[in-house]
């Protein structure tokens, strides 16, 4: 697989660009500012439908205009997708396949798929549980486009039973401070005369959309796991073992330690299913005291480890990264035994690594049938990469070989 243009209208900061690419690696270089990762950033986009920058469109559009629009031509051995997506923050976004409307824009996810490596997976392994979250649930969407349903129906499932709840704690406070009527009120306004059942409802939803997603990421991180200590093993050789284990919420210890319910059979739904539901039902009352879900994939950590102490807070910056590349080159190695080589996207990743590292990822990644690099210089890639290149300054992007 690999991209043969990018066109971007209005995109970041680009008013307008086109550009032809090649399987092989292409370098973006260029001073920082100038918007090298943006072009880069416009692929992961049309890959997964999210920025790996911002959490939402706004900022992808170039200041003053309307909508943003990109459109990519993916080659998949001798197949031809052109791909349109007009991006339009605060309404709905457009899709179209081969100059024909989509019904929804994710239907074209799975098209393109991309390993983006970039600065800001460090926070993988030193930021928040939300970060190694995603970055299994957008594995799990590159492997299963379907999930991006099942991830979007559960965040929609967990917003509706969240403002429940906030609504049945407001209520509680009420009666308990004796304003009865702003209780009722309270009430009235989300429609629900009966919060108990109405919560029952709603577990039920949550359960199911859990279940499913928790199921996968359970199964996801038990075929992952060698991937990541194997890839960590050739960036880091004289570091300790590297691990991974899933972390859940469930109060009966699924997904806290290797005995994660798995098989090879794959993780039993039906039975997740009703163990988040027994969960809920036993902080039922945690819940609406404090008006939040505390029990699902929504609460979940990706543990990180470094032979037995946790990567975050004991890795140096060096362990930290390689880590971070090891999840990446993990998630490569998964989806080209899927099918097909992804693009692979290495934003001014090579100008944080030490020369053995740098050389290290360089012959690991060459391989692939398209990497596409970001570098402020030239020196910054390294010679086992060495291909076509653009120099981007002023808002211009020029090939140069």
């Amino acid at each position: 697989m690999h991209v043969a243009s990018l066109s971007l209208t209005d995109f970041r900061s680009y008013e307008s660009v086109d550009l032809g690419l090649e399987p092989g690696v292409t370098a973006f270089v260029g001073p920082n500012g100038q918007g090298k990762t943006n072009l880069v950033e416009a692929l992961g986009y049309v890959a997964t439908q999210s920025s790996h920058r911002v959490a939402n469109d706004g900022p992808l559009v170039r200041q003053g205009a309307a909508r943003a629009i990109i459109r990519s031509v993916v080659m998949r051995e001798d197949r031809r997708a052109l791909i349109e997506l007009e991006l339009n923050p605060g309404k709905a976004n457009r899709a179209r396949l081969n100059r024909s409307p989509v019904a929804r824009p994710r239907d074209v996810i799975g098209l393109l798929r991309t390993v983006l490596f970039a600065p800001e997976d460090l926070s993988m392994v030193k930021g928040d549980p939300s970060e190694r979250r995603r970055f299994l649930d957008d594995l799990l969407v590159a492997r299963t486009p379907r999930f991006a349903g099942v991830r979007a129906d559960y965040d929609r499932v967990l917003k509706q039973r969240g403002a429940l709840l906030r609504t049945a704690a407001q209520a509680r406070r009420g009666s308990r401070s004796g304003r009865r009527a702003e209780s009722e009120a309270a009430f009235a306004a989300a429609g629900a005369g009966d919060p108990l059942s109405t919560l029952e409802v709603w577990d039920a939803h949550l359960a199911r959309h859990g279940a499913e997603l928790l199921a996968a990421r359970l199964e996801l991180v038990e075929v992952l796991r060698p991937l990541v200590a194997a890839s960590y093993a050739s960036l880091a050789p004289d570091s300790a073992s590297a691990n991974l284990e899933y972390r859940g919420t469930l109060s009966t210890g699924l997904g806290t330690d290797r005995a994660d319910g798995s098989s090879d059979a794959g993780v039993d739904r039906t039975a997740l299913e009703e163990q988040i539901r027994a969960a809920l039902l036993e902080v039922r009352s945690s819940e609406l005291e404090r008006g939040i879900t505390l029990v699902g994939p929504h609460r979940d950590d990706l543990f990180l480890g470094l032979g037995e102490l946790p990567a975050r807070g004991y890795a140096s910056h060096g362990e930290s990264w390689s880590f971070a590349l090891a999840l990446r080159l993990a998630a490569y190695d998964l989806l080209k035994a899927d099918g097909g080589d992804p693009v692979l996207i290495l934003d001014d990743v090579f100008a944080e690594l030490d020369n053995r590292r740098r050389r290290r990822l360089a012959e690991m990644v060459a391989p692939a049938e398209q990497v596409l690099i970001t570098a402020a210089v030239p020196d910054d890639v390294p010679a086992e990469l060495a291909g076509s290149r653009f120099d981007v300054a002023e808002g211009g992007v020029t090939r140069v070989r």
